[in-house]
């Protein structure tokens, strides 16, 4: 099979499980029980939008017209209960940009300190460094983000005043995601991100540096009389690498999927907490905007990384059984 045929089997899989979780999680959702708002006159226009959406219909039916408004007019629906009258389109793009800001900040910590810790650990195998880095690796590893989270607000918000509990919002940080005080509001949430993903880089690369550093070739290149540094920057590191480098880019694929605890406990106004947002008040057109564009980024990378796989070692064949 070629890469291009491959390729595209993929892609019509991930479809085909796009399909089915996005009918799994609408049914789910429509089968909640919601209440009307409060303010009559909002309560009358949404029961009115529904009736002429044929929301009222069997839940067969409801799905017909909800894919065909999707696949014919890219109607992702309106937003009644979180931002009112407001296209979810819309909704969602306005949350992108602060969820895209927290994890592409936490990646750019989390990839070079875990790939430098791994390295240090190969190295120095079976002694106190690798022995402190192994420790700090099944801590980090252990402990889920949201506890950091909560230890960094008690540290440096709390205890030492050096940032604030939550990230500000634009209003308070001069009307831009790029200003300084808007970055010094994100330091916390960055950190609380990075902690896993540097123990898990620093995890892959200690094992796959390790195991190369012990193969027969890097004992025939230190035969013929490179130095250990030049051996493992050459050939080892070179070597060790491949498995590691299609997840950093997976990385990069999934800084679109934010992380919901972390949005939620720092106030982060990205896709995350908007999630959570219409679980919450059953908003239902946000919550399978969300569930759609959660499962695309989580699919699409698993393709990426089976692609940078074949792309990054030519000894792997792409799409060969």
């Amino acid at each position: 099979m070629s890469k291009a045929k491959y390729i595209l089997k993929r892609i019509l899989l991930m479809l085909l499980t796009l399909f089915i979780i996005t009918t799994i999680c609408f049914m789910l959702i429509r089968l909640l029980p919601r209440e009307l708002p409060t303010d009559k006159a909002l309560a009358a226009i949404i029961a009115e939008r529904e009736e002429a959406q044929g929301l009222n219909e069997p839940l067969l039916v409801q799905y017909f017209l909800y894919l065909k408004n999707l696949f014919l007019h890219f109607d992702l629906g309106t937003s009644w209960y979180i931002a009112p009258g407001t296209q979810v389109t819309r909704l969602l793009a306005d949350r992108l940009l602060p969820t895209v800001l927290i994890n592409v900040y936490s990646l750019l910590i989390s990839a070079p300190l875990g790939i430098l810790l791994g390295v240090c650990a190969a190295i120095f195998k079976n002694r106190a460094a690798d022995h402190a880095v192994s420790a700090g690796i099944m801590l980090f590893v252990s402990v889920p983000s949201y506890i950091y989270a909560f230890l960094l607000q008690y540290v440096f918000y709390f205890k030492l005043g050096w940032f604030p509990q939550v990230m500000y919002s634009l209003s308070d940080a001069g009307s831009s995601w790029f200003s300084p005080r808007m970055l010094h509001s994100m330091v916390l949430p960055v950190l609380a991100l990075s902690f896993g993903e540097i123990a898990s880089l620093c995890r892959h690369t200690r094992a796959e540096l390790g195991e190369t550093l012990r193969s027969d070739y890097m004992l025939l290149a230190r035969a013929k009389g490179l130095s250990p540094y030049g051996a493992t920057v050459r050939h080892a590191l070179k070597n060790a690498m491949v498995p590691i480098l299609p997840l950093i880019v997976a990385g990069f694929v999934g800084v679109l999927e934010g992380s919901v605890i972390i949005e939620q406990i720092f106030s982060i106004p990205g896709v995350g907490q908007l999630y959570v947002n219409s679980v919450k008040l059953l908003d239902y057109d946000v919550f399978m905007a969300d569930s759609i564009f959660y499962t695309f980024i989580g699919l699409s990378a698993q393709i990426v990384i089976d692609v940078c796989y074949g792309l990054i070692d030519p000894r792997i064949r792409i799409g060969e059984r």
